[in-house]
């Protein structure tokens, strides 16, 4: 084959890849746009469902105070009864 056409079937590839590019830079630009819509969609639902997460944390947290205590106060009753019961045995 001769230079001449060679170079034309390079350009021909050349504006077909081209063309390719085109199109994938719109199909992106297109599903770039789809996303932002969800995105915006999802973010006033996503503030609500936040509120209620930190509700659940909070009450979670409520509960772990409460079982903590009982097991402090149970504590507490076992050593008075320990300390009666040496002097006693001292004497």
């Amino acid at each position: 084959m001769s230079q001449k056409k060679l170079v034309k079937q390079l350009f021909k590839k050349l504006d077909k890849l081209e063309s390719d590019r085109e199109k994938l830079i719109d199909k992106l630009a297109k599903a770039l746009e789809k996303l932002d819509k969800k995105e915006a969609a999802k973010k006033t639902p996503a503030k609500k469902a936040a509120v209620k997460k930190v509700s659940a944390k909070k009450a979670s947290a409520k509960k772990v105070a409460a079982k903590k205590a009982p097991a402090k106060k149970a504590a507490a009753k076992k050593a008075p009864a320990k300390k009666t019961l040496s002097p006693s045995e001292a004497s």
